[in-house]
């Protein structure tokens, strides 16, 4: 698979005020993301994750480096319009995503603002809708819908741009178990499916579990980088930068202090618990 984000010596410093210094996020930042992938990116409060985010469709620009994104450079003001078609932001609160007082209305805003022919409309609204699971709710007010309902209208706005990325923003922090369950089965299934490449920015290690590639930040660099298994082994480093692994890794680590030898790279409940049963079977 080719690049299709590629972050090169970034550094980024947001503006002081007055007599106060610039915030220092990054000074060197290197990240490829590769097209097709699902791609967790972690890191504890303040270590730049929004802020990598925001460069992937120039909401943000380098002070120093490049962000290149299908190949266009993103501090190129020409490139501008197409870098956005490429990718697509979802972000926290859906609320705040939401323009119009009829979801179909909502879904086709993306669209319209691109110029696309009102027929390409009305067929990409329809097929948005129906990859996230909310066709029957097309002619429905959007306040009216649950957090997780409005967060799929969200990521259908973005589909609907037919963007070849997507990036998430915490998309699940205001949600409930239910809410941040239907958000991970449509990104999921868009990944799969569509072949979208899909780079989500999460503190729930649980989702970041279930993506195909894991990136852990910390003080603007990279401090792990691998699959799942690979990254939440690594349990006294994210402890270290004040992380946890999932529940399952945790377990297993807190019980090899008590003399066990479990494996370290068991995400899933059940081989957690076959691993555990193994261990006092033996």
């Amino acid at each position: 698979m080719g690049e299709i984000i590629k972050a090169e010596h970034l550094s980024f410093t947001y503006p002081g005020i007055d007599d106060v210094p610039g915030a220092v996020v990054f000074e060197d930042m290197n990240l490829t993301i590769e097209e097709g992938s699902l791609v967790a990116i972690l890191g504890s409060n303040g270590c730049g994750t929004s802020t990598l985010a925001k460069h992937f469709n120039s909401i943000l620009l380098p002070c120093g480096g490049k962000v290149w994104v299908c190949g266009m450079d993103t501090a190129d003001e020409d490139r501008l319009i197409a870098i956005r078609r490429n990718v697509g932001m979802v972000f926290q609160n859906p609320d705040n995503q939401i323009v119009a007082n009829v979801v179909e209305e909502d879904v086709a805003f993306g669209p319209e603002n691109l110029g696309i022919a009102s027929p390409e409309i009305r067929r990409r609204v329809d097929q948005a809708l129906a990859q996230v699971g909310m066709s029957k709710y097309a002619l429905h007010a959007p306040h009216l819908l649950s957090g997780g309902q409005k967060q799929r209208i969200a990521i259908a706005g973005v589909i609907a741009m037919m963007p070849k990325c997507i990036v998430l923003d915490e998309p699940t922090a205001m949600l409930d178990p239910r809410g941040r369950r239907e958000v991970m089965e449509t990104i999921i299934r868009l990944n799969r499916e569509k072949g979208i490449t899909v780079v989500l920015i999460t503190h729930h290690m649980d989702e970041a579990a279930q993506c195909q590639r894991v990136v852990v930040m910390h003080r603007g660099s990279v401090a792990a980088d691998g699959r799942p298994q690979e990254v939440f082994a690594q349990v006294q480093l994210l402890h270290e930068i004040g992380l946890a692994a999932p529940e399952t890794v945790e377990l297993c680590y807190e019980l090899n202090k008590l003399g066990f030898a479990l494996p370290l790279d068991r995400l899933d409940e059940k081989e957690c618990a076959q691993a555990l049963y193994n261990a006092v079977k033996a």
